[in-house]
Order: C-alpha cells, then structure tokens, then sequence
C-alpha cells in the first residue's frame, strides 16, 4: 500500500469531457483514481479514446480536469506545476534553434540566468547521450538524437515527475529500444533528478520492462479498469521466463471482453469505434492462425512474433476478426473459430460473400448505412450525414477514422460503394450476371 506521505500525484474521481457537434457533452476520462509514488514508474495501457493521453495533459497542468480532484503533492493542481515535465511523441523542438538553445528553453521561461541555463543544460544534454551536439541544429539529427533532445529539455528543469506520452512509438524499433534502456539505466543509477515518471505507451513488452505497475484502460469513457503490480528488479531479461509469463497477463487484460459481440448488434451502438484494422492483414493473421504451427489457437505475443507485428498493429486486427466472428478472443489467445476456419479456405469472391454477410450481421453501423442507401430513391447518400451521426459520440477524427473504417469494409464485403470524388456512399452496381438472368 503506498503511504500518503510518499505520494507524489494523486487523483480521486477525475472526468473530463468534451462537447460533440450537437453540444451535448461527452466523457472522455470518468472516475479516475490514480496515485503515483516516489520511486516508481507506472505504465498506462489502453485502445485509442480511452484517454491516456488527455490524463497525462491533466497531470501537466495543460487542460484542466471537469470533476474529481487532482492534487500535486498534496495541493490541488492549478495549471503547470513546476515540478512535473512533459516529453512528447513528436520531439516538439524549434526547428530554428540549436540543441543548447531546445534545452535551455523551460529555464529561460522560468526567469534563471543566462550563465546557470547554458551550464544545466550542457550537463542535461551530455546526461542523455548528446554531448559534441549542442550546436546542432534539429534537422541535423536523427529522430531519436531529437527525440533525446525532447528528453533533455524535459530533465533540464528537475522535474520530480517525467511523463512520458508514447516517447518511443516515433522512432524505429532498435532506436527506442535502445533510448527506453538508456533512461531506466539513467534511473536505475540515480542519475536522473526525476523521483517518479508515468508513461503512456502502446507496446506491452516496453511497459513490462519499464514499469512497477501497469494499469490498462477502458474506453468510452476512458477509466482504469486493471491494474497489475510488477516486482521483477530491473534490468529485466525480456526473454525470461517471468517476463513473457507478465506479457501474457497484460495481453490477456487488454483484450478482456474484446469481443464485442456478447450482446449482438441489437444492443451495440451505431458509433462503436471500429478497430483500425485493414482486410488484407486480417486475411493473413487467419491464413497463419489455421497453418499447422498455431492449429487454430495462437498466444498473442507468439503470434505478434511470428507475424512481425508490434502490439499497436496487432491488437486492432484481433479486435476486427474478433468483430467480424473469424475468431475469438481468450485469456491472451486468439482462437478461429468454425466460421473463421471455413473462411481462410475460401477463394475471395467467396470471402467477399462471406465477409459481407458479417459486416451487415455484426457492425450496425454499416447495416445502418446499408438500409439507409436501400430507402433512399437514389441510392446514394453523402458522407456527411452518417459524420454528423457519428459526431454526436464521437470527436470529429475519430468519427471520421470510424467512418472510413466501415467504408473500407464495406467496399470489401460488396455491401455499398464510395466516391472519393465526390463523397457519396451508395448501392453497388448490380453483378451483370445476375442482371442478365433476371
């Protein structure tokens, strides 16, 4: 049990919201209770618009919350406080300032004098590996020179909490791992000024490696709904046994209830958020799934390994053939399922059929864009009208992402058609043999 006196960040009952198009309000974050302790590093998990990201704004004091409590070493939180720092995925430096000049920015706002700023940031840029750099200019660098530049800035004013919003996902795979080794090596060792960091990220094997506590999120509205303590010292051997035993309770916890089918379609909602996952790469994970290796029932880790897919690819496309009745999701295993099996087999027009029929069965969104071309007497509809449906939910991007999600599977499975052109959605034409007949 952390003791109050160790806490650092602490919140009770934190919402926030956002309005839709139609002015109504809609959560974002409910409910959140969250401490951070001196020592620790804690990891957030969770799908796209459960919120993560928007918690992690709160704590730095960017946005403010809409109800609850959010209190920085005891006293409620009032805008950036001084002692909590921010690194972005986007590296966020000024293109027409050098390293030195990046990383002397915070304390040239904070008011400390020219001489105290040029020597604490040379000490923060040699900390993190860029000595020789200083006079470099942005694009100079590589994605993780600048993103170790974006880390610099953030240690430079001494924070006592580093939050971290998916700091690694920008840079190839051997860059990040290689800058998350250099920052644990730099905790790990007392070097850095920071006595606590939470972490957002979409890689599980990174936050079982990084983290004393995982906490996965829920979305719609966003809320901690496991969390899952980590005692192992670090470093930690990724291959161990212990470690891979942790990613599978992670896969397991964040695919819990991803089925989306437990209460069948007359209960879903039209603005569901449709995973973003493509056909063709769905395709491929069944075709693996039913090869004799896996025999129809895959560990997810194994599988993400075996199909060279990181977890941010590889969840969605789980989700979708989850959706869809392919296969379904287990205890961190994805499973085909009869259906699933009979479709991996098939040649495409009977795939397409097949694909079709599920979509229509199983995604309300598109059988209310089907029946709705079908009552129309032209058959065809803009766009924008099923937007402004999804906007009552749903953000502006997301409900467009959802929007061409549907688009894209509709096309595949033959259930209508769409005109970049012109962003009319309607009937597809009809098959010529059929006509014929008729």
């Amino acid at each position: 049990m952390i003791q109050e006196r160790d806490t650092i960040i602490d919140l009770h009952a934190v919402g926030k919201g956002f309005r839709a198009a139609d002015g109504t309000a809609r959560p974002v974050l409910q409910d959140v209770d969250l401490r951070l302790a001196a020592g620790e590093i804690v990891a957030l998990l969770g799908p796209s618009g459960s919120g993560k990201s928007t918690l992690l704004r709160i704590l730095a004091g960017l946005v403010p919350a809409d109800r609850g409590e959010v209190r920085y070493r005891g006293q409620p939180l009032h805008g950036p406080a001084r002692g909590i720092a921010m690194v972005f995925q986007s590296f966020a430096l000024f293109p027409w300032l050098t390293v030195q000049q990046n990383v002397e920015l915070g304390l040239e706002a904070r008011g400390v004098p020219q001489t105290e700023r040029a020597r604490r940031a040379a000490a923060a840029i040699a900390l993190i590996g860029l000595g020789g750099f200083e006079g470099a200019l942005p694009r100079e660098l590589s994605g993780g020179m600048r993103q170790r530049v974006g880390i610099a800035r953030a240690l430079v004013v001494e924070p006592d909490v580093l939050l971290m919003d998916e700091a690694f996902s920008a840079l190839d795979v051997l860059t990040g791992e290689r800058l998350r080794d250099d920052i644990l090596a730099l905790w790990e060792g007392g070097q850095m000024p920071t006595q606590a960091m939470l972490v957002v990220s979409h890689n599980i094997e990174e936050a079982v490696l990084m983290a004393d506590r995982v906490l996965v999120f829920a979305a719609d509205p966003g809320r901690v709904r496991a969390e899952l303590r980590i005692a192992l010292p670090r470093p930690r051997d990724r291959d161990s046994v212990e470690v891979r035993m942790l990613i599978d309770q992670v896969y397991a916890l964040m695919t819990a209830g991803a089925s989306g089918t437990a209460h069948g379609p007359k209960h879903a909602v039209l603005a569901e958020r449709l995973p973003s996952a493509d056909v063709a790469r769905m395709e491929g994970l069944l075709e693996l799934l039913v090869e004799d290796d896996f025999q129809g029932r895959a560990d997810l880790p194994r599988l993400a390994d075996e199909a060279e897919l990181t977890d941010h690819d590889l969840l969605p496309l789980t989700q979708g053939l989850s959706l869809l009745g392919l296969a379904r999701l287990a205890e961190g295993d994805l499973l085909v399922t009869p259906l699933g099996r009979h479709y991996a087999g098939s040649a495409r027009a009977g795939r397409q059929r097949m694909f079709g029929q599920q979509l229509l069965e199983r995604v309300p969104l598109a059988a209310h864009i089907r029946h709705s071309l079908e009552q129309d007497p032209q058959g065809h509809i803009a766009e924008e009208h099923f937007l402004d449906l999804l906007r009552e939910s749903l953000e502006d991007s997301e409900a467009l992402r959802v929007l061409r999600q549907a688009i894209e599977w509709g096309r595949y499975g033959e259930v209508f058609e769409y005109d970049f052109r012109t962003g009319m959605i309607h009937l597809p034409a009809p098959d010529p043999v059929v006509a014929a007949d008729g």
